[in-house]
């Protein structure tokens, strides 16, 4: 992969919402060029016999089952909110009229 040219980084700049000077594009440029090309090294690994991968180590899911559970009663939980009206909680309005 060639260089990453300075347009292309103020391009990938204004993707991300990133204001950037001509000063950071010109460093950026060189960086990301730099790391490129390490990367590009990778290449040259003979991964014959390697088997795909997402994650180096082994994940288990550790979540418990998704289950319907009974929850607290109304009255505890309307002991924690500030104003309440017929068993419903009352927040302040988040929409204008």
């Amino acid at each position: 992969m060639a260089k990453l040219t300075k347009e292309e980084v103020k391009h990938i700049a204004h993707l991300a919402r990133l204001a950037i000077t001509e000063e950071e594009a010109e460093k950026f440029s060189e960086q990301l060029g730099k790391i490129t090309e390490y990367v590009e090294t990778l290449n040259e690994l003979d991964t014959t016999n390697v088997e795909p991968t997402s994650h180096v180590l082994p994940i288990v899911n550790v979540m418990r089952e998704d289950a319907a559970k009974k929850g607290l009663e109304l009255e505890k939980v309307l002991l924690n909110v500030k104003e309440h009206e017929n068993g419903l909680i009352k927040v302040p309005p988040i929409l204008e009229e």
